[in-house]
């Protein structure tokens, strides 16, 4: 089961780099839609899926979007929504950045307990790697290797005497998460204050949402841990691998840790990893469809709750038939092509739920409420999630929506009917 929240609850304040005042509003979501950003201060007010593909590699902060639709240091927020467990959400900004709080992810973590944590239908995706993996990125050093949680091991040096050489072993529960990373605050130096200050970022900050030391100490605050450092360290690693779209699965060896490296070692991550949750393979799907190539356009099949809901991938490349002839020298899929994948993935639905799949064929007999929202390209990866909304006798009427990195691209309503062959 995937999980979300079950009310809306918010947080206000103003941006640690932007010094922008800024309300943040995490709002239920449904089965599928992954985590994603929403700017209601833009026309339009555009969505921005929290995933690594968007992941503009920037310094001291993770920014996601390429201006003005983007969002910034949203390593906190998205450390609490990943620490907690949830799959699925919302996050409305009425800014550029996440209010900064007191610097730690705890205030976000506060809202979303608050607002409950449910679950509801749909398949946890997981990345889990093969083989070991190891990313450099100037000072920063991962290395990942297979295992069966995720688990972090974070070192990071400061000539400071307050930390030195830190390190610290953390399997992110969501106990161990709330107990003893999601409080341990940012941190900064007063010699980088105008240096970075000239560089337009830390407008919002201060000594109240930040650990600021001097050459000796901390300033006008008390640590909340000794290794206070290394554990929001481990927290910021945390928020970056919600980048992944997936809950990761791996032991994770980082040294010095930066925003970029991470956003590095989660592509390296997903370029090696394998989805775990998938269902049914193209040998499967073969046995119950009657289509066949160039008009087979599913290629796997990642949930099927029998008789309520199925959710299928189309990988779209540039060796699709259609691009020869659809728009030479500016391929988009067919929109009527991408309503034909969607009911591929419904007719799994139906002819997985009869005895002899071989003797029936399902017949589309009616479509409404069809709307394309935006071109589907080569590289694209289309998820199809479709619900069974009434069934009479063999007939039936579902409803479908086609997204790509967990932005609607397509939707419809279909009706069906199951016959003899």
């Amino acid at each position: 089961m995937r999980r979300t929240i079950a009310a809306e609850s918010s947080v206000a304040g103003v941006g640690l780099h932007l010094g922008v005042p800024v309300t943040l509003t995490f709002r239920p979501a449904r089965s599928g839609d992954g985590l994603r950003f929403r700017r209601t201060d833009l026309p339009g007010a555009p969505l921005i899926p929290a995933l690594v593909e968007h992941v503009v590699l920037t310094e001291r902060r993770t920014q996601i979007g390429e201006e003005p639709v983007a969002v910034h240091t949203v390593e906190h927020v998205l450390a609490a929504v990943t620490g907690i467990g949830i799959d699925d959400l919302e996050i409305a900004m009425d800014g550029p950045e996440p209010p900064i709080a007191d610097g730690s992810a705890g205030p976000f973590l506060d809202a979303l307990t608050a607002a409950g944590v449910v679950e509801h239908p749909g398949c946890v995706q997981y990345l889990t790697l093969q083989e070991p993996i190891r990313v450099v990125d100037g000072e920063s050093v991962y290395e990942a290797f297979p295992a069966d949680q995720l688990e972090l091991d974070i070192r990071i040096a400061f000539p400071h005497p307050l930390i030195g050489e830190q390190a610290g072993h953390y399997v992110p529960t969501a106990e161990i998460f709330a107990a003893e990373l999601a409080r341990a605050r940012t941190f900064g130096f007063v010699r980088e204050v105008e240096w970075l200050r000239g560089r337009g970022l830390i407008k919002g900050a201060s000594t109240a949402n930040a650990v600021v030391l001097d050459e000796t100490g901390v300033i006008d605050t008390t640590l909340r841990w000794p290794d206070e450092f290394v554990r929001h360290k481990a927290l910021d690693c945390l928020g970056d691998l919600a980048l992944a779209g997936a809950r990761v699965r791996a032991r994770i060896v980082a040294h010095r840790p930066s925003h970029r490296g991470t956003a590095l070692l989660v592509r390296a991550i997903r370029q090696s990893s394998r989805k775990e949750n998938s269902v049914l393979g193209i040998e499967e799907i073969m046995k119950v469809l009657p289509h066949r190539y160039p008009f087979l356009l599913v290629d796997r099949i990642l949930e099927v709750d029998a008789g309520k809901r199925v959710v299928g991938l189309k990988n779209v490349t540039i060796n699709e038939p259609f691009f020869q002839g659809h728009f030479p020298g500016h391929p988009i899929m067919p929109g009527v092509l991408i309503i034909e994948a969607m009911a591929q993935v419904g007719g799994m639905l139906l002819l997985g739920a009869v005895d002899d799949p071989s003797s029936k064929v399902v017949y589309f007999t009616s479509l409404d409420k069809v709307r394309w929202r935006r071109p589907v390209k080569p590289g694209d990866q289309l998820r199809f999630e479709l619900e069974m909304l009434q069934v009479r006798g063999m007939m039936c009427k579902m409803k479908g929506r086609a997204t790509v990195d967990g932005e609607l691209v397509a939707e419809a309503e279909m009706g069906a009917a199951v016959r003899d062959r």
